[in-house]
């Protein structure tokens, strides 16, 4: 199978969208925008969901479900969320079509006009926050832990699979609760779950931090974030935890009695992960040869190939296979034994590489004679020769070997690219020479965040200590303006 991959150095946006490509994951939909998950890379998306699932359930969230469609009038309510989506909305105006006369195609039927238009929900807030109005009454109705895992709809204008489509598969908490300090930890702590999965699950590094007024969620009082560093040298937000204050319960009227019975409003969170989760994986450990997966989320973690040129040479190597198989399979591991005959052997190495398969064994007339087996890790391209005995005791410890070792080599790569100026020619000549991430004073305006960002496509990606830039005033001074600065922040070129 010849991979036909560009160099990941010399055209890294190509190399990205051909390894989404030939490793069969997705591809691009008819609708402008969209991508089609194919099977391979919808199970990555499924391990995904299962393992946050588990993980919000356990911190006492409960999943719902609410409408795609969102009256329009919701969204006039809370004047930062409607100006910061007006945008990107898909509004659905009308509800039916009608035939031609001249029989060239459809046109709208002027009488089928919605009485209020409807908008293709780009996030839920607003719909939540009307039925938690009637939901909530009392504290003893708080606080409500509420999850969605759903699709979304943001008219983008420039979109790349995985990273930024117009059809997004995410899934959204939004929680309230009777005091601003249990909203925050709130808000904190689901943070801290979304660190946890990428880190220990994904094997993706990531800097917390917070958002600049400029670049926080449109309704929020503050938004935290995690931010990587993909392979060439950008940053990618991976996802974001808000604290919404009393912002939506205000806009909605959601008051709750408190135990004196006086009546208050109540304080909200959000928080969100989508499909993006796979692209940041593919950006942080893929290399010429296709993906590399984590083994925590491949979804098959064992390849079993066999190598045979006589019939009689094939059943006892497919009996040692099927049996190597099963032990494996009842530790929990994921395995597939690909007995194909109509593909050679050679054919299938590359497909698995391709597709990131963390361990092939490889097992052929010679090898079953000495009891020994071949195995290739996906992360180091190396192989080895083992005693089959052993696989039983040995495949788990190298899965978490692999694991273990994304992890570090990616958290490597990102501290090795993350540099301090205190000058803005320096800033400029490390941005253009080294890129990845700049830590630099700034004076805490808007205005010097966007002359920034205008002159140099770089922007704040987070505070990495928001406690920092609120209590060190003087620690510094502005690159840009030579103003005093309160701390340091992360700037970079992002996607």
């Amino acid at each position: 199978m010849s991979k036909g991959l560009p160099k990941r150095e010399e055209n890294y946006s190509e190399w990205y969208n051909q390894i989404i490509k030939k490793s069969n994951i997705a591809e691009i939909s008819p609708v402008r925008g969209c991508m089609i998950l194919k099977p391979y890379g919808y199970a990555i998306w499924e391990n995904t969901k299962s393992i946050l699932d588990k993980m919000f359930k356990d911190t006492g969230h409960e999943n719902a479900y609410f409408p795609i469609f969102i009256p329009k009038s919701y969204f006039s309510k809370e004047a930062a969320h409607v100006e910061g989506f007006a945008k990107e909305c898909a509004i659905v105006t009308h509800y039916r079509l009608r035939n031609q006369k001249n029989g060239k195609g459809v046109e709208v039927d002027p009488d089928s006009k919605l009485e209020e238009e409807l908008i293709v929900r780009p996030t839920s807030e607003t719909i939540i926050w009307d039925s938690y109005k009637r939901w909530i009454q009392s504290y003893k109705d708080l606080p409500l832990l509420i999850n969605q895992w759903a699709n979304v709809v943001r008219w983008e204008m420039r979109t790349r699979m995985f990273l930024r489509t117009t059809e997004i598969l995410w899934q959204e908490g939004h929680t309230a609760h009777a005091t601003k300090q249990e909203a925050i930890e709130e808000t904190e702590k689901m943070l801290e779950v979304y660190a946890n999965f990428l880190e220990n699950y994904m094997a993706v590094p990531v800097i917390k931090g917070i958002k600049t007024e400029n670049e926080k969620f449109a309704g929020a009082e503050r938004t935290y974030t995690l931010e990587t560093l993909t392979l060439d040298k950008r940053a990618l937000q991976a996802c974001t935890s808000h604290f919404l204050g009393t912002n939506f319960a205000k806009a909605f009227d959601v008051k709750f009695a408190n135990k004196e019975g006086k009546l208050e409003y109540v304080w909200g969170t959000s928080w969100g992960c989508t499909t993006r989760f796979i692209g940041s994986m593919i950006m942080t450990h893929s290399d010429d040869n296709g993906l590399v997966l984590p083994p925590k989320l491949a979804p098959i973690k064992v390849v079993l190939i066999p190598i045979f040129k006589k019939e009689e040479e094939k059943q006892a190597i497919l009996d040692r296979l099927i049996k190597i198989k099963d032990t494996l399979k009842a530790k929990g591991i994921s395995v597939k034994l690909d007995d194909r005959e109509y593909v050679r052997p050679g054919w299938k190495f590359s497909e698995y590489e391709l597709k990131g398969v963390p361990i092939r064994l490889t097992l052929g007339p010679r090898d079953l004679e000495k009891n020994t087996i071949e195995i290739f890790r996906r992360d180091a391209c190396s192989k080895k020769f083992v005693e089959i005995d052993k696989l039983n005791e040995l495949i788990p410890n190298l899965l978490d070997e692999i694991q273990n070792n994304l992890y570090n080599k990616a958290l490597k790569f990102r501290d090795n690219n993350i540099r301090e100026v205190d000058s803005y020619d320096d800033f400029k000549k490390t941005l253009k020479k080294e890129r990845g991430y700049i830590l630099a004073h700034w004076d805490g305006t808007k205005e010097t965040e966007l002359k920034i960002k205008e002159e140099t496509k770089a922007t704040i990606r987070c505070i990495p200590n928001p406690e920092n830039i609120e209590n060190n005033i003087g620690n510094g001074k502005c690159i840009y303006s030579n103003k005093p600065s309160k701390g340091k922040v992360l700037f970079a070129e992002a996607y």
